[in-house]
């Protein structure tokens, strides 16, 4: 099953396959996108300090928990760039992605392009985008930070700057990350930390400072 999963990237599905492909992705973009829409119809969203996640010019991070959280409140941010995972399966996301404002989605993760992909992405910044990272994602363990949101901001000299996620009322999805749903009637009440600046050789206590935030 994984050699299936993984056998094509979404940049080199076969000619033969793509017309099952871009059904397959454009009709799983339109269900989650549905979805999105729904859940953002049924709460209600707060904010605290929302100017440090308005414009360009910054990379925000949350834990990959509340990812779907993340979509539902739609943060303000501007000229936006992500990296995601870089397989066919992931299509529908990457529709996700295009259709709530993200003007470029970059394929790839460790062990699958990953570094090519970071450094695309270090060069919009550098031209003033903006970008969001789950740091203990793709695969996990939950609330353990990797190290490459650092050595981004690090590389960018941009912001990195904390979201947090409250829930009044919430399900917690299987997985190894618990993703979190807001059930209806919720208040959602977004924080958004003191944006922190990471110098190559102060890694270690800026990622202490981020778990903190987080």
């Amino acid at each position: 099953m994984s050699r299936l999963l993984t056998r094509y990237r979404v940049d080199d599905v076969p000619w033969p396959l793509r017309p099952l492909f871009h059904l397959y992705g454009y009709g799983g973009g339109v269900v989650l996108y549905a979805l999105v829409r729904v859940l953002r119809a049924l709460v209600r969203v707060q904010w605290d300090d929302v100017e440090r996640a308005r414009g360009s010019g910054r990379i925000l991070c949350a834990w990959h928990e509340n990812v779907v959280l993340y979509f539902v409140v739609r943060p303000p941010l501007a000229r936006q760039a992500w990296i995601n995972h870089p397989y066919w399966y992931m299509r529908p996301v990457h529709v996700l992605l295009a259709w709530v404002g993200v003007e470029r989605v970059i394929p790839g993760s460790t062990g699958a392009g990953g570094r090519a992909a970071v450094d695309e992405l270090a060069r919009l910044l550098a031209s003033g985008g903006s970008t969001t990272m789950f740091p203990d994602g793709p695969t996990g363990p939950a609330h353990e930070l990797k190290k490459g949101v650092l050595h981004l901001a690090a590389r960018t000299g941009l912001p990195i700057v904390p979201v947090r996620f409250a829930l009044s009322r919430e399900l917690r999805l299987p997985g190894w990350d618990r993703k979190r749903l807001p059930l209806p009637g919720a208040v959602v009440r977004v924080s958004c930390g003191e944006p922190l600046l990471v110098a190559d050789d102060e890694l270690e206590s800026a990622q202490r400072a981020l778990v903190q935030a987080l």
